[in-house]
């Protein structure tokens, strides 16, 4: 299902032609209409008129989240707030929140975007979409929801948490096409299973919102019957839409007539090459109320130009592996959370639900990783226990280079998020 073959299917010549005007449209608005960026342009020493193809993109400067907090909550708008019809913002956990703004023009482009990350997965007119992100100033809820009006499906805002009720109008509705994040996927699966619930009729899942291994996509294709496809927006560009895995779940394709993506090294600026990894950057070409220039996502990628067997032309992403600003530094090392769930996901008897404890409180860094595992084995006897425990800090010694404390944890007693699962937590949280 390719929800706009045009759009989805250009050939590349044509895209990089539509980019550039695109690009030099927004370079123009951005200029002309909010201060920030005229004075950032300045500082750089260009000007809209320099911006005529899409090579030009690296004339610009780059836009960072510090800039939506420095000019919260609406100084990166670029219409009068008589034009906004919408206001969405991040979770703001680390301080302000990042504030977005949509006129009609971006509702309708963002609603077509998730129309096609739908479509990516199989998605149609005749689906049930169940969304159980969260609703509210999240981007997830209402961007599934209205951009599954536009595919044409029957849409459940079910928003999240309520478990056993999600379950339910699953069965009851007849529910195809499920979106919420990989971590409560796996929550939903392991209440459905506890009650001896099928829900056979399920057959793709939209999973994004936090990262999420090769190796977690086994487990929830294991336990759902269905399909789980990795989705990737964030709030600042538009949301969810950005990106999407096809049926082929080989790298997640940039709807790029929208959003320009660039790869970079995270400590010089500067593009690296095809297909190696760096930093995520997104331009948007075509949004109305915020021409974002070169945002930094921190996300850690890179871009695919190989063709797909779905037909879709545009560069593919490949799967977040980590984040430029999460890496956590142990006795000098550096550790990414995306590693540690990596080597769990390929051990048996792990359960996909762990928490990574750092203390830095004493005279060294120490890093714990509570895990849970299997009912089955927990019931078992203490040696294989043991040996499960010894053998995943082995694992982890080889792989992240550093000792870790691995503490053993009964099946359901770590706490299940309704959204974005919180893996890291300080020890001094838990005073």
């Amino acid at each position: 299902m390719i929800f706009n073959p045009q759009a989805e299917c250009m050939d590349r010549a044509g895209l990089r032609r539509l980019q550039g005007e695109r690009l030099s449209d927004a370079a123009r608005r951005a200029y002309e209409n909010v201060p920030f960026y005229r004075k950032k342009f300045d500082e750089h020493g260009v000007k809209p008129q320099d911006i005529r193809r899409i090579e030009d993109v690296g004339k610009l400067p780059f836009t960072t989240k510090e800039d939506f907090r420095d000019t919260y909550p609406f100084g990166l708008f670029a219409v009068p707030l008589r034009d906004i019809v919408r206001v969405q913002a991040s979770s703001g956990t680390t301080g302000k929140p990042t504030v977005v703004g949509y006129t009609k023009e971006d509702i309708e482009i963002w609603s077509e975007a998730i129309a096609r990350t739908l479509g990516c997965g199989g998605g149609a007119a005749e689906d049930v979409l169940q969304v159980a992100y969260g609703y509210g100033l999240f981007t997830g809820g209402l961007g599934l929801h209205y951009g599954g009006e536009k595919l044409g499906a029957t849409v459940i805002p079910m928003s999240g948490g309520n478990t056993k009720k999600q379950i339910m109008l699953m069965q009851d509705f007849g529910t195809t096409l499920l979106a919420c994040t990989p971590s409560y996927s796996l929550q939903i699966a392991e209440e459905a299973a506890a009650d001896g619930v099928d829900l056979r009729k399920l057959k793709t899942g939209y999973f994004g919102a936090e990262p999420w291994s090769e190796t977690m996509r086994g487990q929830i294709e294991h336990r759902l019957p269905l399909k789980a496809i990795d989705i990737y927006g964030l709030s600042e560009v538009i949301g969810p839409g950005v990106s999407s895995e096809c049926l082929e779940q080989d790298g997640l394709h940039v709807f790029e007539d929208h959003f320009f993506p660039e790869i970079i090294d995270p400590n010089t600026g500067e593009p690296v090459g095809p297909g190696q990894k760096g930093e995520l950057v997104f331009t948007c070409l075509t949004k109305r109320s915020t021409p974002l220039i070169r945002y930094r996502t921190r996300d850690v990628s890179s871009l695919n130009e190989a063709p797909c067997p779905c037909r879709r032309t545009s560069r593919r992403m490949a799967r977040i592996t980590g984040r430029t600003d999460d890496m956590l530094i142990i006795r000098g090392v550096n550790v990414f959370p995306s590693q540690i769930e990596h080597v769990l996901m390929d051990i048996e008897h792990v359960e996909p639900h762990y928490v990574i404890v750092v203390d830095k409180t004493g005279a060294l860094d120490e890093l714990e990783i509570k895990v849970e595992v299997s009912e089955h084995l927990f019931s078992d006897e203490v040696r294989k226990l043991e040996a499960l425990r010894q053998r995943i800090a082995g694992e982890m010694r080889s792989v992240l280079g550093v000792s870790t404390r691995i503490t053993l944890v009964e099946p359901k007693t770590i706490e299940r998020g309704l959204g974005k699962a919180k893996r890291v937590i300080d020890r001094r949280e838990l005073k």
